[in-house]
C-alpha cells in the first residue's frame, strides 16, 4: 500500500518487489556467504584476497556493489520523468548491514506492522489461512523481528519509521513525513493509489491492497478477529511471539505490555465472519497448499510429478 501511494507522487517510480541486491549480498567473502549454493568457503578465500589487491581494498568493492545497482536504476528511471526509485523488498532488511554498505547515502523508509497482524496475513495471502504450514515454509516473526529492530537501533544511516496503524488512521500526516525525508513536497494525489499510482502487479500480497483506492482502516485489527474465534491459532502465535525479545518487539512500535490489547477489546459475540472472496489467486494457493500436503504423503504421487517434472524438462530444454 505504501509503495503505491509513493508511486502516485509524479516524482517518484514505484514497482513490484525486485529483489534485486539480495542475492548480489552472497557474491562477496562476508558472513552470510554460507547460505549461498556455492562453494562458499573456496569463493570467500579467493575474493577476499582479490579485494586486498585492489588500490582501495573494500572501498573499490563497495563501490563495484553500487555501480551493479546504479545502472540498473538509472537505466529504468532513463526513460520516465520520475527522479526517485522505490524499492520495496521485504527481504531486504536481512542484508540491512550489506545494503547500507553499497547504499549509505540511500532514503530509507523502515514499515513496521503488528507482528501478529504481518505473520496472520502472510499465512492468509499464500499458505490458505494455515499457521502451521506457514510458520514451517518461513518463521517470519523470528526472522524478521530481530533484523528490523537491529536497523532501528543503529544510528549511522537516517531512517524514518512508519507504523501501518498509523499510515491508515493518520494518512495525510504520515505521507508529509515521508515525503520530507524523500525530498519532496506533499500531494493530496498520493492518497488515492487507486488512480494515480504508477505501481503495478508482481510480488507481495495482492489482496489486501486492491480492495481499496486509498488507505483504510477495514484491516486495522483483522489479525484479531482471525484469532479471536481460534483458540489453536492464538496459542500457536503466542507461543511465537514468546520467543521474540520483548526490546526489539519494544523498538518496532509494539510494546509487550500491550501487544494483545486489540484482541482483548473485541468480543466473540459481535464479530462477523470474514471471508476472503475466491479468485484465481486464492484458487491456485489452495492447490498449491493442498497439492504439497498430498505430495508429501503419497509417495507414488510424488515420483509421478517427478517423472513429468523430467519429461517437461526433457521437452523444453531447447526453450
Amino acid at each position: 500500500m505504501l509503495e503505491r501511494m509513493l508511486s502516485a507522487h509524479p516524482s517518484i517510480l514505484g514497482g513490484p518487489e525486485s529483489h534485486l541486491l539480495t542475492p548480489l549480498a552472497y557474491l562477496g567473502p562476508w558472513a552470510r556467504v554460507d547460505a549461498a549454493p556455492y562453494d562458499h568457503i573456496v569463493a570467500s578465500i579467493g575474493q577476499k584476497a582479490f579485494i586486498d589487491r585492489l588500490p582501495r581494498g573494500e572501498a573499490d568493492y563497495w563501490e563495484a556493489c553500487r555501480a551493479y545497482g546504479d545502472m540498473l536504476y538509472s537505466r529504468l528511471l532513463a526513460d520516465s520523468a520520475h527522479k526517485i526509485y522505490v524499492d520495496k523488498t521485504p527481504e531486504y532488511v536481512t542484508i540491512w548491514p550489506f545494503l547500507s554498505r553499497v547504499y549509505p547515502d540511500a532514503s530509507y523508509v523502515v514499515l513496521t506492522r503488528h507482528p501478529a497482524a504481518v505473520f496472520t496475513s502472510f499465512a492468509s495471502s499464500f499458505f490458505d489461512d494455515n499457521l502451521r504450514i506457514a510458520h514451517a515454509h518461513d518463521p517470519l516473526l523470528e526472522r524478521y523481528v530481530p533484523a528490523i529492530a537491529s536497523f532501528l537501533r543503529q544510528t549511522v544511516i537516517p531512517y524514518i519509521h512508519v507504523r501501518y496503524e498509523d499510515l491508515v488512521t493518520k494518512p495525510e500526516e504520515q505521507m508529509r513525513h515521508i515525503l520530507e525525508h524523500l525530498g519532496l513536497n506533499y500531494i493530496p494525489e498520493v492518497l488515492d493509489y487507486g488512480i494515480h499510482s504508477s505501481s503495478m502487479n508482481g510480488l507481495g500480497d495482492p489482496l489486501g491492497v486492491n480492495r481499496h483506492r486509498g488507505p483504510s482502516t477495514s484491516s486495522l485489527n483483522s489479525w484479531a478477529e482471525r484469532l479471536v474465534t481460534d483458540a489453536d491459532g492464538l496459542n500457536f502465535v503466542k507461543a511465537m511471539v514468546q520467543k521474540l525479545d520483548p526490546n526489539d518487539l519494544y523498538q518496532l512500535g509494539y510494546p509487550a505490555e500491550s501487544f494483545w490489547d486489540p484482541l482483548t477489546a473485541l468480543s466473540t459475540n459481535t464479530l462477523p465472519v470474514r471471508r476472503n472472496r475466491l479468485n484465481f489467486y486464492l484458487l491456485e494457493r489452495k492447490i498449491t497448499v493442498h497439492g504439497r500436503a498430498l505430495v508429501q504423503r503419497h509417495s507414488r504421487l510424488r515420483h509421478l510429478i517427478q517423472r513429468l517434472r523430467l519429461a517437461c524438462d526433457v521437452f523444453l530444454r531447447q526453450y
